[in-house]
């Protein structure tokens, strides 16, 4: 590898190359790219100058191998988009004394029991939520809230774990579901929430906090799917959509309760009857592409934004494109082997962005729950359009043009 006089963005982790490589190669256009990952680069090899093989999610090991390239080249900062490697991530940030969040912000973040402790502190309108540990810890703190509920192990992410409970009746299977999930999160929160059901729309609200102060960039609007569970299927993105105004001041609230002082943040809220309320803040870029998704309709580039507070460099904040993005991620009919897949496309269709095949013909895939993340997706498209109603139309258009099939 080649070597830079110039001082290191060190990456940690999130180098996953369908769903994070353009975080690593926007940010690798503006700083030469230290990386930090389980296992040396492959795919992002040209686009890194040095690296380190460590246990990402592990503080101790971020730290030693942050140290390593630190005694190798003058380091201007340090970013991750792993929401599991927030936390490692603000310990090396403290060590070498750089621009970045604390510790117990992104321990608060991750954990979100505390998220929910420090939201009704500071005001900042969220769900009842109760920590427990056992089925009738949480049979006793569903009734108090009152039905629906929702159950979540309290410090995963992507949805893993988390389902809805109409009834008294269901609460047994859906504590083994997400007691299940709970055993495999990470170290920053243990047990599992049990919170009241928001009903409304989801949305996420796309931020950016530098010394302090945060700015609301852009509105992503969400599909979910696959009842009780909550899947996210298809986002969305409008440049200068009308939600902004009224979402900007609550999540801007919701990171200064968390005490996020820098980065990227992706802040997840429900639009309910009372108004909007906070699901959770992600202390880093969203995934499912919203990055790429946030360019395509307002130009703001979040990789390199989030790089240059890493580095202690103001960004530029300025759009230069109105228009609107969306993605549209498709699963199997049914779970079982893959027999099928196939897309239609006209030649013309300069409006589609990229489409990707994430399983193959004989792939086993597995509808939620049996299925993560990995065994139910089999692919997706990104469109761009004048509006959010077309930016639709163009993919209920591809979709109609999709075959997928299964074999039991």
């Amino acid at each position: 590898m080649s070597r830079s006089t110039r001082p290191l963005l060190i990456v940690v982790g999130g180098t996953d190359p369908v769903y994070r490589g353009y975080c690593v190669e926007q940010a690798a256009t503006a700083y030469p790219i230290g990386l930090i990952d389980t296992k040396p680069p492959t795919w992002q090899q040209d686009l890194v100058v040095d690296h380190e093989v460590a246990d990402t999610h592990d503080p101790a090991a971020v730290v030693a191998a942050g140290l390593a390239l630190a005694e190798r080249h003058p380091i201007a900062g340090v970013v991750t988009w792993d929401e599991y490697a927030l936390v490692p991530t603000a310990e090396l940030v403290a060590r070498l004394g750089l621009p970045g969040n604390t510790v117990a912000s992104m321990n608060a973040c991750r954990d979100k029991a505390t998220s929910r402790r420090r939201f009704a502190e500071h005001n900042v309108p969220s769900a009842t939520s109760t920590r427990v540990d056992a089925l009738a810890q949480a049979t006793a703190a569903a009734h108090r809230t009152g039905f629906p509920v929702v159950l979540k192990p309290a410090s995963h992410a992507a949805s893993i774990g988390v389902i809805r409970v109409d009834r008294p009746e269901e609460l047994p299977a859906a504590w083994e579901f997400t007691a299940a999930g709970a055993g495999e999160q990470g170290p920053e929160g243990s047990g599992v929430l049990v919170e009241e059901y928001l009903s409304g729309p989801e949305i996420s609200v796309e931020c950016v906090t530098q010394n302090g102060v945060t700015t609301a960039l852009a509105v992503t609007r969400k599909e979910v799917a696959f009842p009780p569970y909550f899947e996210e299927v298809g986002h969305t993105v409008s440049a200068g959509d009308p939600l902004l105004p009224e979402v900007a001041p609550i999540a801007v609230q919701a990171a200064q309760a968390l005490g996020v002082t820098d980065g990227v943040q992706h802040v997840e809220m429900r639009l309910t009857a009372s108004g909007p309320r906070i699901i959770e803040v992600n202390s880093r870029i969203g995934g499912d592409l919203i990055g790429k998704l946030v360019r395509l309709a307002t130009g703001l580039d979040l990789p390199r934004i989030a790089a240059d507070v890493a580095c202690g460099t103001v960004p530029d904040l300025t759009p230069t494109t109105h228009t609107t993005a969306a993605i549209k991620i498709f699963y199997p009919p049914a779970t079982g082997t893959l027999s099928a897949r196939h897309l239609t496309v006209e030649s013309d269709d300069s409006w589609l962005h990229q489409t990707a095949w994430l399983r193959a013909i004989g792939d086993q895939v597995a509808l939620p729950p049996e299925g993560n993340l990995d065994a139910a997706r089999v692919g997706f498209f990104i469109v761009t359009a004048d509006s959010p109603v077309a930016a639709h139309d163009r993919l209920a258009a591809l979709t109609e043009g999709l075959t997928l099939a299964v074999t039991a």
